[in-house]
């Protein structure tokens, strides 16, 4: 992403407008020249060419931005805009102009087709475009309500894969970090490169790269794997200067392991900037080095590993028809980086490449929130956090293995049954959920609940599957449990219809069970039947549901 030559151009444009009294869209023209950049190789404004709007408004934007076909306009009206500002700033010649406009009338009825064309979508932009509408209120272009007051350039690059707001993450904490950071191999090897530099009295080339006799003996005397590498990230760290091409260790440079823990963590935070801005060969796959802002962004935002065959089709497409080598090694050179992990399970980011990259947000002026620690609140606030947090499912996991860890059996039972009296079915079904992780030694506690209405059958049938004593469930309470836990899956059903609908396949209610259910006092029986309605893969089922649907809605419930 080159940041410096757009923000020159943009700051042009903005001037550009003020004086020719033009309105000018300074964030659509900023994202036509980032994508330009990043993936047509435009390194200044003079590159411009008629193609380039071609590739970037319907192959380019197609698959990297998240916006609603009916945007097209504002965004052709915004390359127009450019071309202006290109001939009257003479970086293009009247007939270059002139091709650029044919073209790009050409593109704007094409334009709102390809935008909705879901074959086109990239893999990042896929998987943000189905986490929903209300994630991505900022795919417009738009700022974020909770960002006031912050400067125009706030959110550079945040268009890839889209403006979906970052999710809320889980930090280690600084001491954690600064241990980890300390382990990096990349940065160690870059610190010993200052420091041997400067002991041997070596000198550099003129475009102070290092000389090949030096990186041999880096390699032969200290192991180091990739000392042109490690030399630059030191160079860039300000840990080695050059007086011409001598070089001098940073004053006080002494062994890695001495360095005070918020020094080491300020040293992170530019190596980390120094890798994701790609400025430089990190590790020689060069499809991998030109996304690897994207690959950074993704991955913090799933905070899950992605398999690399996920990764192969999102960098293929990038690629086109290229072929792409060495991926595998590409990705174990980026861990030696430190920002990433990579085993079978996939592509991770560190917890220390997360803090770091976090850290490289928040210095660009976006919103980069940190989750609670649930562990430390009441029941209460761990049930709201992981309903309203949307943290991943292993994030989520920690937090309730971590709570549970805090308390006995019997204090967690009586906390979480205590919180959901009269609560919703989501909240509820979360408590008993936690609640059924525990042993018998909670018995007590949830056979005191037997008397509450609504959380009577779930108390039976936690009790009868221990093979506790236990009252028999009535027709009438297996129904009611049967609606509560399905209404349970009502907001991952929304989110995933698919995924709901394979597991509804597997385990879903008999046909019988569902004629009954519009018999139910339960405030979620009408949805929940319209959402068996709508999956049920059996289309008797799926019928009996709806007609269950119907009978509930004339009753009233709702």
């Amino acid at each position: 992403m080159s940041i410096e030559w757009v923000n020159l151009a943009v700051e042009g444009l903005r001037a550009w407008g003020h004086e020719k009294g033009v309105e000018v869209d300074v964030d659509e023209v900023r994202l036509l020249c980032d994508y330009a950049s990043d993936y047509l190789e435009v390194n200044e404004l003079g590159d411009f060419r008629a193609g380039t709007f071609e590739e970037l408004l319907l192959e380019i934007y197609p698959r990297k931005v998240i916006a609603p076909p009916e945007s097209a306009p504002e965004t052709v009206a915004a390359a127009r805009t450019l071309v202006d500002f290109l001939l009257d700033t003479g970086e293009i010649g009247i007939k270059t102009a002139a091709r650029m406009r044919t073209t790009i009338d050409a593109i704007e009825p094409e334009m709102p087709r390809a935008l909705a064309d879901t074959t086109k979508f990239g893999m990042a932009k896929s998987i943000f475009s189905a986490i929903g509408a209300d994630s991505l209120d900022l795919a417009d272009g738009g700022t974020d309500p909770s960002q006031d007051g912050l400067d125009e350039t706030a959110g550079e690059g945040f268009d890839r894969p889209g403006y979906a707001p970052l999710p809320p993450v889980r930090l280690a904490s600084p001491q954690e970090v600064a241990r980890a950071v300390r382990e990096v191999p990349l940065l160690r090897d870059a610190h010993r490169v200052a420091a041997w530099m400067a002991g041997e009295a070596c000198t550099t080339t003129v475009r102070k790269e290092l000389r090949v006799k030096d990186a041999r003996r880096l390699t032969a005397e200290l192991g180091v794997g990739r000392p042109a590498l490690a030399w630059r990230l030191a160079l860039g760290l300000g840990l080695a200067r050059l007086e011409g091409t001598a070089v001098l260790a940073r004053e006080g440079l002494g062994p890695l392991d001495a360095v005070p823990d918020d020094e080491l963590l300020t040293l992170w935070a530019g190596a980390v900037d120094f890798v994701v801005e790609a400025s430089t060969d990190i590790t020689g796959v060069e499809i991998v080095d030109k996304e690897i802002y994207s690959i950074h962004d993704l991955l913090y935002r799933l905070q899950a590993p992605v398999p690399l065959e996920a990764i192969r089709d999102y960098l293929q497409e990038v690629a086109a028809d290229r072929p792409i080598d060495q991926l595998e090694k590409a990705f174990h050179d980026l861990a030696h980086a430190g920002t990433v992990q990579y085993d079978e399970d996939g592509l991770a980011l560190t917890g220390h490449g997360l803090w770091g990259l976090r850290t490289r947000y928040e210095a660009m002026g976006v919103s980069a929130p940190i989750a609670a620690d649930l562990a430390e609140g009441d029941a209460s606030g761990l049930i709201a956090g992981l309903i309203t947090d949307g943290l991943p499912a292993e994030v989520a996991e920690r937090d309730i293995v971590a709570w549970l860890s805090r308390r006995t059996p019997q204090e967690a039972a009586a906390e979480l049954l205590g919180a959901v009296a009269g609560a919703p079915a989501e909240v509820r079904g979360i408590a008993v959920t936690i609640v059924d992780r525990l042993g018998e030694e909670a018995a007590g506690v949830v056979r005191a609940h037997l008397e509450d209405a609504e959380l009577r059958p779930h108390a039976v049938h936690w009790l009868s599957t221990r093979g506790l004593d236990a009252p028999a469930l009535t027709q009438d309470e297996v129904l009611w449990l049967s609606v509560d836990m399905l209404a349970l899956a009502l907001p991952a059903a929304e989110a995933d219809p698919e995924g709901f609908a394979e597991n509804i396949a597997l385990s879903g209610p008999p046909a019988h069970l569902i004629d009954d259910m519009w018999h139910v006092d339960h405030p979620d029986v009408v949805e929940v039947l319209e959402l068996l309605g709508n999956t049920l893969p059996d289309k008797a089922a799926a019928k009996s549901a709806r007609k269950a649907a119907f009978k509930a809605r004339s009753r009233g419930i709702r």
